[in-house]
């Protein structure tokens, strides 16, 4: 019979990477079977303990200890200061986090193909930070003052420790992700809202779904295994590399950028099994148009848009279809809340979420640099978008055009700085940026600077003002 060892050397990943995809995989099974669970107390208690095991499987018992000490400062802060224990809580998990990112070396294992525990708990520190944020939304009483989102997921009770444990842990689904809120984990286990029995149109069954989403994962599976033999990362600090012409090198730094994505995208795609087939990936039920017939929506348990990704219309786009929940997280819970009720969000509040998920991923001079450069990509995107309402609208040829210069300006900019988020360290990302010439840099920025000097006529900011209005 094949040893692990061996099992992981044909698979060409490491021992640590074999043993979190099985336990990953056995989180499919252990969410089919939370279905079965009598009642919500039930539930809430099998989410946990199944979600324990999987940790302590995947990672070791440690794991677990680190997790419950992430729980226990959102918990203990709800209970002993719900007026503060959002600020508290964002906090202290955030330290910890940080503390575990720099204990081990998180980027250097992930980079150099293993695993630990720290992606975990980046999950998890979303959860509980986000849990506690709403409890303390509970206290507000002036509804005119609350955003829709506050609105939505603000907790007016404290939930029980067990359901907040059912709610960290759930069945494995805190080993990748996506985060998702507690009031609907809540809704879910209770079997209340759209996932109600006696709702109008009751949630279909979930098979054929979870079944798509475990093919698209070993689908997913074998077009990294493919890339990754031939598309190395290491290869952009051999001598042969800087031998290559300017678009040989940047055509490399796009396809090694391209072929990481994809192990992204066997983890999502197992996840988003693992949540379709619980039920909870659920999200309620549309139609393209009034003459075709409903269909359901599972949206909670997609993190990622393939397509959207490697073909975006504008950069700004990018975190609305890449790791999905925590764009949506990092909206609600900084750009939002940083902006005045009635007034716009602007580049600080961009730069303050980009510089979140930098410090969220571990303190990586790559992580840094490539956040950082999302800032200005964001920012010169929405340059070249204000350029393009001056076209007229019947000019349909001339739009289509500055759509396809907008999606390559993303392509260009997005996969040429997410080489730092790769090779981490800050000689070899200054390396690889030098050997493109800092383009991914560089031309955001000169279109930022051209969008300051090129100004848009009066009247059309008039007309731009009052259609926004």
């Amino acid at each position: 019979m094949m040893t692990m060892d061996e099992f992981a050397q044909v698979l060409g990943i490491s021992v640590g990477v074999l043993r979190y995809l099985l336990c990953f995989l056995a989180s499919i099974p252990c969410s089919w079977l939370w279905r079965y669970m009598p009642n919500a107390t039930t539930r809430h208690l099998y989410a946990a303990v199944t979600g324990a095991l999987l940790s302590y499987f995947s990672f070791g018992a440690i794991s677990n200890v680190y997790f419950a000490m992430l729980m226990l400062v959102s918990y203990v802060s709800m209970l002993v200061s719900r007026r503060h224990c959002g600020s508290t809580t964002f906090v202290l998990a955030f330290a910890l986090l940080v503390t575990c990112h720099v204990m081990y070396m998180s980027g250097d294992i992930w980079k150099s193909g293993g695993m630990d525990s720290t992606g975990a708990m980046m999950v998890l520190t979303l959860k509980v930070t986000s849990a506690a944020i709403n409890y303390q939304d509970g206290l507000i009483k002036d509804e005119d003052s609350l955003r829709s989102a506050q609105k939505k997921y603000r907790l007016k009770d404290l939930p029980s420790p067990i359901a907040f444990a059912g709610y960290c842990l759930s069945c494995g689904t805190h080993l990748a992700g996506p985060v998702f809120e507690i009031k609907d984990y809540m809704d879910w286990t209770e079997d209340k809202g759209i996932w109600s029995p006696t709702a109008a149109m009751p949630p279909p069954s979930p098979y054929k779904f979870a079944i798509f989403a475990v093919f698209k994962g070993f689908l997913y599976m074998a077009i990294y295994r493919y890339l990754m033999i031939h598309f190395a990362i290491h290869k952009l600090s051999e001598p042969e590399y800087l031998e290559w012409g300017f678009w040989h090198r940047a055509g490399y730094q796009y396809l090694c950028a391209f072929t990481a994505r994809w192990k992204y995208y066997i983890v999502w795609s197992l996840s988003e099994a693992s949540m379709i087939i619980s039920g909870f990936g659920f999200s309620g039920w549309t139609k393209a148009s009034p003459s075709q017939e409903q269909q359901p929506k599972w949206t909670r348990a997609q993190n990622v848009d393939i397509l959207r990704v490697e073909l975006p219309k504008s950069a700004v786009d990018i975190p609305q279809y890449w790791n999905i929940h925590v764009g949506i997280w990092l909206r609600h819970y900084v750009y939002e809340r940083l902006t005045k009720k009635g007034e716009k969000p602007g580049f600080m509040q961009l730069l303050a979420a980009q510089v979140t998920s930098a410090v969220w991923h571990g303190l990586y001079a790559g992580y840094m640099l490539f956040f950082g450069n999302t800032v200005f990509m964001i920012a010169g995107a929405r340059v070249l978008y204000r350029w393009q309402k001056l076209i007229p609208e019947n000019a349909a040829l001339a739009q289509h055009l500055f759509t396809l210069v907008n999606g390559i300006y993303t392509i260009v900019v997005i996969n040429l700085s997410c080489i730092a988020f790769m090779v981490l360290d800050y000689a070899d990302t200054m390396a690889a940026y030098r050997s493109v010439y800092y383009i991914s840099t560089s031309i955001p920025i000169l279109i930022i600077i051209l969008g300051s000097v090129i100004k848009l006529p009066r009247t059309e900011r008039k007309l731009r003002v009052k259609k926004e209005e």
